[in-house]
């Protein structure tokens, strides 16, 4: 009899492992591909005009796209440091790239919560918030900005270097470590790729793409600025015009290729450095060879983020993971690819503050569904809480997306609406590019934005303006308009409990970013 309870004992104690498992492995493993300065409006998905994206287009067909997805704060640490958090800039601590130090890893994050429910956690590509990664069972990151060719990655181990080109590096570790993680838990996988970051220089698949076809030219490329903050700031430095430096433009290689790659790369620009060099354009003839060179060497670089992705998701299938893995593909923030005559982001124009946001998940979102909601990166740690079941802490202040994930693309017309307006503060100033600081408010239908280093206003009707070249702010017809979105403005200042003064750099902190910003330290591989 003693025998017969110790076997059923053992029996069931057996049943309750083994269903306790079943149970683990049902949470679905999570994949969170992450591009930098990713414009929607280079992804054919979004309707891009000068490039085609095949399997982030793929990701849209079998998934969701977010059509109105925004960054709180358009710059690359920050919008890292929200996603991790939950938290708006000046609550999770981190606000600028150039002072203010480094994250503080200490604080609460969703890969921690998700741990402690039994992920595994990992981190590889680019971090670029300088502390040491906490929250990540694994991790290996780009030393600063990282590079384009033979990467170094920092580990708990140390550093090593890697040759080959950094995309296709990233995606070879990625997917090493998931073949080396442990089969019986879920994963999230942070897989972050440097590229289509500046200088933007492409790998050698796709170094000669384009050569001979001429990428059409934004609308706004030669836009003057005229009534707007962008007026009054003399030393903004970020025009397509004059802030393209010789290794931007590629006139000189990086000095980081090895001799093949070199090779490789003086022969793809050697003839076309040559033909600008001995009969240099003048005037918009320049901005458009710029132009021309810029915007290609930026979707080049995109190409291989897409090309990478494709081995990716093939990995995916042929191990079985497809079905229980959630793909979600996103970018830090937008860009600007020559509109308003710019490139890089800050601004809270449309182009820099939209982000890409794709999301894949078998079983939950009907393919090829879209929505238009206002979410922010704001909303990403709570949406990964959600899809774990893990119920996000009360201090977070976003909300999870998968409510509308199984919603068709006419939620926002429906009576609940998600959000109604977000609220968008660009702190970096001192910084790269001098943007002045500012915040502001965005609905569905128009934008206010406050200078407030400028003590100027400016306010947009997006349904008749979408490229932001009337400033109403003005316009006594719009007064009624511009009141109610002041007054929405504090609202959200006070929800959101955002301090009335931003910090100042101390003076060691502007002495550091001057000396970076003349060339006399690096920034790139600390």
């Amino acid at each position: 009899m003693k025998f017969l309870t110790k076997t059923l004992l053992s029996i069931a104690s057996s049943v309750l492992a083994f269903s306790a498992l079943a149970s683990e492995q049902t949470q679905p493993n999570i994949l969170f591909v992450f591009a930098d300065d990713h414009a929607t409006h280079s992804i054919s998905a979004y309707g891009s005009k000068i490039n085609n994206t095949p399997n982030i287009d793929r990701l849209a067909n079998e998934g969701m796209l977010f059509r109105s997805a925004f960054a709180t704060n358009s710059i690359c640490g920050p919008s890292r440091a929200v996603i991790l958090t939950g938290k708006h800039s000046h609550k999770n601590g981190f606000m600028n790239n150039e002072w203010g130090g480094d994250f503080d890893g200490s604080q609460q994050t969703f890969p921690k919560l998700l741990q402690q429910a039994g992920y595994q956690t990992s981190l590889i590509g680019k971090w670029h918030l300088y502390s040491k990664p906490t929250g990540f069972d694994h991790w290996e990151i780009l030393p600063g900005q990282g590079r384009y060719y033979n990467p170094r990655f920092k580990s708990e181990t140390g550093t090593v270097e890697v040759e080959g080109y950094t995309t296709d590096v990233i995606t070879d570790r990625a997917l090493d470590w998931l073949d080396k993680r442990d089969k019986n838990k879920p994963f999230m996988l942070m897989y972050q790729h440097k590229a289509p970051h500046r200088e933007w220089a492409p790998g050698p698949d796709h170094i000669d793409k384009y050569k001979d076809i001429d990428i059409p030219e934004p609308a706004t490329l030669f836009d003057d600025h005229q009534d707007r903050a962008a007026s009054l700031i003399p030393d903004l430095e970020m025009s397509i015009a004059s802030h393209l430096t010789t290794p931007d433009l590629k006139l000189s290689p990086p000095g980081y290729l090895n001799e093949k790659q070199l090779a490789n790369w003086n022969r793809a620009y050697a003839d076309e450095n040559k033909a600008y060099r001995d009969n240099t354009p003048e005037g918009d003839a320049r901005v458009k060879w710029k132009y021309q060179r810029y915007i290609k060497d930026y979707i080049r670089s995109v190409d291989s983020i897409d090309d990478n992705l494709g081995r990716v998701l093939a990995y995916l299938k042929e191990n079985n993971l497809e079905k229980n893995t959630i793909v979600i593909y996103s970018s830090d923030q937008g860009f600007f690819l020559g509109d308003h005559g710019w490139f890089d982001k800050r601004w809270m124009y449309e182009d820099s503050i939209n982000m890409p946001l794709i999301v894949k998940w078998p079983g939950k979102i009907k393919p090829g569904s879209e929505n238009n909601d206002l979410v922010q990166n704001l909303d990403f740690a709570q949406t990964f809480l959600d899809i774990a079941g893990v119920e996000a802490p009360v201090d977070m202040q976003g909300k999870s997306l998968v409510p509308l994930m199984s919603a068709d693309t006419q939620h926002s017309a429906q009576s609940e609406v998600f959000r109604d307006a977000i609220y968008y503060h660009f702190y970096e100033n001192p910084g790269w590019a001098f943007v002045p600081r500012h915040y502001g408010v965005r609905t569905d239908k128009y934008k206010l934005i406050h200078f407030y280093q400028l003590g100027t206003w400016e306010f947009y009707d997006l349904a008749t303006d979408p490229d932001e070249l009337n400033n109403l702010i003005a316009d006594r017809a719009q007064s009624a308009k511009i009141t109610k979105l002041k007054k929405r403005l504090a609202g959200l200042r006070k929800e959101y409990q955002v301090p009335q003064q931003d910090p100042e750099p101390t003076l060691l902190e502007r002495f550091k970013f001057w000396l970076v910003h003349k060339g006399l330290s690096s920034q790139l591989e600390p």
